[in-house]
C-alpha cells in the first residue's frame, strides 16, 4: 500500500481548497465564531481543522472512503487484518472490545491489575469476571502481568469462559508473554484481547517488546496518544483471525462510541501512521539510545534506582519497555508523590506517573537533547534537595495476598444494588459497591462486589494521608465507604 498517502489529511486539505462553507456542526464554523481570547491560546488552526466527517471531509454517502482508506493503511502498517479508529480513548475502546467477546452473564478472564476502565466495562457490560492474578513483586510493590500458566489454570477451572483480556505493557512498562498467553487461549479456542494502551509504538522497532498482532493476539487496543504522535483520546482497534467478529466489534463500538467523532483525532492518527512507516525505526532508534543514556546517568545518582531488565532476570516479566523510565525514590527518604510535586514546583517538570515508591517518565520519539538534559538536571537537583523535603512515615504497603479480595457479588450487581455509606472503621467484611482506585496508575484496590478487609483499608487510608489520590471513590478521603446495603 502507498503509505505516503494520508486520506484524512488530504480530505481536510481538499475541504479548505474548495472553500466549503458548512451549515452544520461544529457551531464555531471552522473558527469563525471562536472567542479571540480562546484562539489566542489554542490557535485558530485547531478550529479550522475541526470538520465533520460527513458532509465535510467526505460526502453524505461517504463515497470517497476517507476513513476506510485511512484504517486500511493503519492495519497494513502494523500487520493487522483490520483496524478501526476510535476517538474516545482506549478507556471506551476496552468497553467496546469486551462485549464483542462476552455478553452479559458470560465469563471473561481478566488480569486483576487492570485499569479502572476495564472494571468499569465489567460493570457496564455485565460480564462475569474471572480474575487472573498478576505476578506480584513484593520488593518493588508492583503487579506485573500474569503468565501463561496462570491463564491455563483459570481456563481449566472455567472452560466456559469466552476469552481473556490481558493488560500489557503495564503503566510501569513491564510486559507479558503475549505469545504464550495467546497459545493457551487458542488451545481452548477462545480469543485473546490485549489492552496495549501503552504500546502503540511497539510495531515499529524490533528492540521493543513484542507487538500484540505479531504475538498472535486476536484483538489489540492501543492508545496512540500515550507513546505515539496523535492527540489525546486517539485509540485504535487492531483485529486478526476469526475468533472476534468484526461485525460484532463495529456494532458494539456504534452502541457505545460517539456519533460526533473528532476529525482532529482521525487526522493525527493518519499522520502518525505515515510518520512511523516512513521514519519510525530511525525515530525510535534515537529514542532508545536516549533512554539508555539517561538510564546510565541515573545509575550514578545516589538514592535513585531505575528499573531495568532485572525484572526479567528475576522472573517477574517477559520483557519491559526501555522507553519507560521507572525510578524508585524510596532511598531518598521520600515518596514518589513527593518527588513529583517537588519536580513540578521547583523545576517545572511533570512526570508521567508516581506512587508511594516511584516516579515514571516516558521517553518518546519527540524527545531531544534539550528534554534529555532538563530531565537529568532535574533529577540531580531532586537528589541534592531530597533532605529538604519533609519526611513522612511510610505508606502501609500490604502483603500481596491481602490485596486478593473475595468476589462475593458480580461487580454489576453490587454497583447497582441498594447501598449505604459506612464509616471506614465499620467497613471491613462489607461488600463494596464502588471502585476505589489509587491514581495513577488507576488500578482499583477494591472493585464492586469484593469484600473489604482491614488490611486494604489500612493501605488506602495511609496512602491518602501521604497524598495518594482516589478520585473515583464516593468519599476520596476513604473515611466512609459505599457498600451494598444489608437486606
Amino acid at each position: 500500500m502507498d503509505h505516503s498517502r494520508v486520506p484524512v489529511l488530504e480530505a481536510l486539505q481538499e475541504f479548505r481548497r474548495r472553500g466549503d462553507v458548512a451549515y452544520g456542526p461544529p457551531g464555531h464554523k471552522q473558527g469563525r465564531g471562536v472567542d479571540p481570547r480562546v484562539a489566542d491560546i489554542l490557535g485558530l488552526d485547531l478550529f479550522r481543522a475541526d470538520v465533520l466527517a460527513l458532509n465535510g471531509l467526505d460526502d453524505r454517502r461517504e463515497s470517497q472512503g476517507v476513513l476506510s482508506q485511512a484504517q486500511e493503511l493503519m492495519a497494513d502498517a502494523v500487520g493487522a487484518e483490520q483496524a478501526f479508529f476510535s476517538t474516545c480513548g482506549s478507556s471506551l475502546s476496552v468497553k467496546t472490545a469486551m462485549p464483542a467477546v462476552a455478553g452479559p452473564g458470560e465469563k471473561l478472564l481478566l488480569s486483576r491489575n487492570a485499569h479502572k476502565s476495564v472494571i468499569a466495562a465489567v460493570v457496564v457490560n455485565g460480564v462475569q469476571p474471572i480474575w487472573v492474578r498478576p505476578k506480584f513483586d513484593v520488593e518493588r510493590h508492583l503487579a506485573h502481568p500474569p503468565e501463561p500458566d496462570d491463564v491455563r489454570r483459570c481456563l481449566e477451572e472455567h472452560p466456559d469462559a469466552k476469552g481473556m483480556l490481558l493488560i500489557t505493557p503495564t503503566e510501569w512498562g513491564t510486559c507479558a508473554d503475549v505469545a504464550g498467553v495467546a497459545r493457551v487461549c487458542h488451545e481452548y479456542d477462545v480469543p485473546l484481547i490485549v489492552d496495549e494502551a501503552w504500546g502503540a509504538h511497539l510495531p515499529f522497532h524490533s528492540a521493543l517488546p513484542a507487538w500484540g498482532m505479531d504475538a498472535e493476539a486476536d484483538l489489540v487496543v492501543t492508545s496512540v496518544h500515550k507513546m505515539g504522535g496523535a492527540i489525546e483520546q486517539s485509540s485504535v482497534f487492531h483485529l486478526q483471525y476469526d475468533r472476534v467478529s468484526p461485525e460484532a466489534l463495529k456494532q458494539r463500538e456504534d452502541l457505545l462510541g460517539t456519533t460526533s467523532a473528532s476529525s482532529l483525532v482521525y487526522a493525527t492518527l493518519d499522520g502518525w501512521r505515515r510518520q512511523m512507516v516512513e521514519q519510525g525505526h530511525d525515530l525510535l532508534d534515537a529514542a532508545l539510545h536516549r533512554a539508555l543514556r539517561i538510564r546510565s546517568a541515573l545509575d550514578d545518582l545516589p538514592g535513585l534506582r531505575p528499573m531495568g531488565r532485572e525484572v526479567i532476570d528475576e522472573g517477574f516479566a517477559a520483557s519491559y519497555d526501555p522507553l519507560k523510565l521507572v525510578i524508585d525514590v524510596r532511598e531518598l527518604g521520600i515518596t514518589g508523590m513527593q518527588a513529583t510535586e517537588w519536580l513540578r514546583e521547583h523545576r517545572h517538570v511533570d512526570t508521567g506517573g508516581s506512587d508511594s515508591c516511584r516516579i515514571s517518565a516516558s521517553i518518546t520519539h519527540a524527545d531531544d537533547d534539550e528534554t534529555e538534559k532538563i530531565l537529568l538536571d532535574s533529577l540531580r537537583a531532586l537528589v541534592d534537595n531530597a533532605d529538604s523535603i519533609e519526611k513522612q512515615s511510610p505508606v502501609h504497603l500490604p502483603d500481596p495476598a491481602t490485596l486478593e479480595l473475595e468476589q462475593a457479588m458480580l461487580p454489576r450487581d453490587a454497583f447497582f444494588a441498594p447501598v449505604e455509606h459506612v464509616p471506614a472503621e465499620r467497613a471491613a467484611g462489607r461488600i463494596a459497591a464502588e471502585m476505589i482506585s489509587p491514581y495513577p496508575p488507576g488500578v482499583p484496590a477494591v472493585a464492586p462486589g469484593e469484600v473489604i478487609t482491614d488490611a486494604v483499608l489500612d493501605y488506602l487510608r495511609s496512602g491518602v494521608e501521604h497524598g495518594v489520590l482516589i478520585p473515583d471513590a464516593a468519599d476520596p478521603s476513604v473515611k466512609t465507604l459505599r457498600v451494598v446495603a444489608r437486606g
